[in-house]
């Protein structure tokens, strides 16, 4: 119970009172902290487990979070998502960074997936961050990288007034939606045209990041669906941002990763997700094994 309610992102205060409130225990906060340490062993075996030799699709992205080294400060929690040949999601590990998001630390992190196992990723879908192609290139030569769309509309909105979201999102739906890169680049002018002038840094950030998104496009809609799954780590940040958030701030950076590792692991608890996400997997593998003919073979030995 103590695990549960920490991987939802209570304090120990919090607990305290709650079993206290329906169980009429009495728990010190001390012994709290002590249960819930209890999982770190696990998470550092479990952040050090080797890993598959490749995977159709990595996800990268990192979760901000306050800690109080001193005063309190926002510090990224780097997580990075793969998809296995066999369908399933699987999370291949967490690492506070000390600053802001940078590629220069995802290298670090990329190096260290590949020293656990992973020889090459067909597809890495990570934000437009600059430099972090080249180090993903850096790590997995053959890996084709992908802006994430969810990424690039969300700093869409970021440029816009609340009372044109809807539209922009409507209007940007037939350029990441579109059969070929030539129709994107048709349908995104015409985006251009009508909004480029009320919101020309909406056109530059498309426009700057266009290399890293058109890649998907010339696969077909099984691997696009993949790739584009809201699903993916939207599911697994949200969860993680719920946690985070019900907590505040941390003391440390143990802290947070532990809260971080316990709302992860607490995912899923009935199987239901990992089951769909198999069912409709096989489609999508026999495109991956076309596309990328002979890549995922090593995965299976």
């Amino acid at each position: 119970m103590v695990i549960s309610l920490s991987a939802k992102g209570l304090t120990t205060g919090e607990i305290a009172a709650h079993l206290a409130e329906v169980y009429g225990a009495d728990v010190s906060r001390q012994t709290i902290s002590t249960i819930t340490d209890k999982v770190v062993e696990g998470m550092l075996e479990w952040q050090n487990r080797p890993l598959d030799a490749v995977y159709p699709v990595i996800f990268l992205d990192a979760v901000h979070v306050k800690i109080r080294d001193g005063k309190v400060a926002n510090r990224p929690i780097y997580v990075a998502l793969a998809v296995t040949v066999d369908g399933t999601r699987d999370i291949l590990g967490l690492w506070a960074g000390d600053g802001g998001e940078g590629a220069k630390f995802w290298l670090q992190v990329l190096t260290e997936l590949r020293n656990r196992g992973v020889e090459d990723a067909c597809m890495v879908v990570c934000d437009g961050l600059k430099g972090l192609p080249d180090a993903i290139g850096q790590v997995w030569p053959l890996a084709v990288v992908q802006t994430c769309v969810i990424h690039l509309l969300r700093a869409s909105f970021r440029y816009a007034g609340r009372q044109h979201w809807d539209a922009i999102a409507k209007a940007l739906r037939p350029v990441y939606t579109a059969p070929t890169e030539a129709a994107a680049q048709a349908r995104f002018d015409e985006f251009a045209e009508v909004w480029g002038s009320k919101y020309p840094a909406i056109i530059r950030l498309w426009t700057n990041a266009w290399a890293e998104f058109v890649p998907f496009l010339a696969f077909d809609a099984e691997i696009r669906t993949v790739v584009c799954s809201t699903n993916a780590i939207e599911s697994v940040n949200a969860r993680i941002r719920r946690a985070v958030r019900a907590r505040g701030h941390f003391p440390n950076e143990a802290a947070a990763l532990k809260c971080v590792y316990l709302a992860i692991m607490s995912l899923d608890p009935t199987g239901q997700g990992r089951k769909r996400w198999t069912t409709r997997w096989k489609p999508a593998l026999n495109a991956f094994e076309i596309a990328f003919e002979g890549r995922l073979a090593a995965a299976r030995k």
